[in-house]
């Protein structure tokens, strides 16, 4: 290590470019596993590397970026990982694992430290004399690839964020957060890879330059890519990337290279211009001051935090009946097909008249073209003078755009949100729509609950904390109970305020659960839906996963003569749940599978 030390104190090392890029050119497909050409065409591989050195690079990163376990996971090469890493050489590239790691996803950072430990491990076997940790969009994530390589060597650590254009990685967190983190966390030099051209890139450097005193490194694209033919083409020419190499140097860069669209001639061009530029031509050598999340001597000035966290009873009138221990009813009201929202809107000014707290807004999968539920929610608001709960889903949304439509529900005045996963798209008019899922309930909690903070995903302040009241899902009859309450305690750790269970028709089930969740001490609303027929309470029971009816059910619903005396029946069974649950939940909400909120004021009349 100390040796690498000596070597940037006095003078500039050229890494090399791409290597998905040189393979891509040589035949190799995007769906192989670039990785694993290390074991099955090691000479294709070597060939690329000798290129660059050829070209005159100093630094050679192995063909490993993806090569973890989650990665080679999804080409059934997992058990190969080992063997994969070990062939690398000079400097191991560890990239991303290409999963959520908490607070955003379900893996936890013990999981994913344990994920790099084991590549970083591999990667040092197999000889390698220096670690690149590159392209990563998280910094909980890099932290603890950062922290398994220091449990592994003691090898310098060059770690990279991948950013947009305006500095801030890919989630949002600023060039002057991410920079001295990594510093901290013990990286031997800060830098930056990826995602965008070198014009960019230098404008992040020379921000992250006032705010760390630790060397840096910047590897850029060749530009943004051009369709060309059906293939990406990166435009910027070996002499442009050459001159930006320059600059960066002035900028305290001691490793220059090139990611996505680079070539051996980039590299050979970049050492050219390099070649005997003294270290001392670099610029300021420390930080600038940073006070109340503004840079000193900077253009770049992020909002401070202008309120503390709003007090959860005052967030919404539902908030403040919860917090009061006021029973609460909601009913259910699907968006409709098209755009034409009156009838709908209609029914919630009835709904009102008749005593309902609150309308629920599914986060809806049913088939055709529909309003979207958070449009819809503004709309009945706004027209209907009730308030809603919007149910809130994963599926569709990567997490920058969940954080743009929750802030944008906020700025029309909704509060009240219901936060879940969602299903997988499967069913409907279109059943080939693909899903997201770029977090899970228990992100998206946390995502929400950092916005009442005043702070958006990559821990910039926003100025005024939002103000949402968060109610999360709890299932009393799944499969995995234990798996289930484990969620709901990190949902709870979140920031969860309030629940709402899936459908109950197992009374006993309900009780069990309400005892397990007791210690939580958050207001339940239990869920209920009326059987509309023998059928419907066959498909409940056998066709939807985590509801469980219990026999007796089934058969009364059988007994009925006609299709009328059914949902009649129905009713009266789900009315005869409501009065059960009414003492142990402090809100009920129904929803009917056919839209009838004349059965569902039925099964409110005269409770509480």
């Amino acid at each position: 290590m100390q040796d690498f030390l000596e070597t940037v104190e006095h003078r500039v090392l050229v890494c090399d470019g791409a290597m998905g890029t040189m393979l891509y050119a040589k035949g190799v497909f995007i769906n192989k596993s670039f990785d694993a050409l290390n074991i099955t065409q090691p000479d294709l591989v070597g060939r690329v590397h000798q290129e660059y050195v050829w070209a005159g690079a100093d630094i050679i990163e192995t063909n490993t970026f993806g090569a973890n376990r989650i990665k080679l996971g999804s080409f059934g090469l997992a058990d190969k990982l080992y063997a994969i890493n070990e062939q690398g050489a000079s400097a191991g590239a560890i990239g991303p694992l290409g999963i959520r790691i908490e607070p955003w996803g379900k893996t936890g950072i013990d999981d994913a430290r344990e994920f790099f430990r084991e590549q970083a491990q591999a990667l040092v076997d197999g000889g390698v004399q220096l670690l690149v940790l590159e392209t990563f969009r998280d910094l909980n994530e890099i932290g603890a690839a950062i922290e398994a390589v220091r449990s592994v060597c003691d090898l310098p650590i060059v770690a990279q964020m991948s950013t947009e254009e305006d500095g801030s990685t890919l989630d949002g967190t600023p060039p002057e957060r991410f920079a001295p983190d990594l510093e901290r966390r013990g990286a031997t030099l800060v830098g930056v890879n990826c995602a965008v051209g070198p014009a960019p890139m230098l404008d992040t450097i020379e921000r992250i330059a006032e705010v760390t005193r630790a060397k840096l490194s910047a590897q850029p694209n060749a530009g943004k890519p051009r369709d060309v033919e059906g293939r990406n083409i990166y435009l910027c020419s070996p002499d442009y990337m050459a001159s930006y190499a320059r600059r960066f140097v002035q900028h305290r860069v001691r490793i220059v290279g090139g990611c996505c669209g680079t070539t051996p001639e980039h590299i050979r061009q970049i050492k050219i211009a390099v070649r005997g530029m003294a270290p001392a031509l670099s610029g300021v050598e420390g930080p600038a001051v940073v006070l109340s999340g503004t840079l000193s001597g900077s253009k770049i000035s992020t909002p401070a935090i202008l309120a503390p966290p709003i007090a959860r009873q005052e967030k919404s009138r539902l908030a403040h009946a919860l917090a009061r221990r006021t029973f609460v009813t909601a009913v259910e009201l699907v968006p409709p097909r098209g755009y034409r929202a009156d009838a709908v809107i209609e029914r919630a000014r009835q709904l009102k008249i008749r005593g309902v707290d609150v309308i629920n807004i599914p986060d809806s999968l049913r088939a055709g073209a529909r309003v979207s539920a958070l449009s819809l929610a503004v709309l009945i608001e706004q027209q209907a003078g009730v308030e809603t709960l919007l149910h809130y889903s994963c599926r569709d949304r990567n997490l920058l755009g969940i954080q743009s439509d929750l802030l944008g529900a906020h700025a029309m005045g909704l509060r009240n949100l219901l936060l879940i996963t969602g299903d997988p798209v499967r069913i409907g008019d279109y059943p080939d729509a693909t899903s997201v899922f770029d977090v899970d309930s228990i992100g998206l909690t946390n995502v929400v609950a950092r916005l009442n903070r005043g702070c958006d995903i990559g821990g910039q302040a926003i100025g005024a904390p939002t103000a949402f009241h968060i109610g999360v899902a709890l299932n009393p009859t799944t499969t995995d109970l234990d798996q289930e309450l484990r969620r709901f305690e990190y949902k709870v750790e979140a920031g969860a305020e309030f629940v709402v269970t899936r459908p109950i028709f197992d009374l006993r089930a309900f009780e069990l659960l309400r005892k397990r969740i007791q210690s939580a001490r958050l207001p339940v609303i239990g869920g209920v839906v009326p059987l509309e027929s023998a059928r419907h309470a066959e498909f409940m029971a056998n066709e939807v996963p985590g509801i469980r009816v219990p026999d007796e059910l089934l058969a009364r619903m059988r007994r009925a003569e006609d299709a009328e005396s059914a949902a009649r029946e129905g009713v009266a069974i789900a009315r005869e749940i409501a009065m059960e649950l009414q003492g142990s939940v402090q809100g009920l909400q129904i929803a009917t599978a056919s839209g009838d909120t004349d059965a569902a004021l039925a099964i409110l009349d005269g409770l509480h």
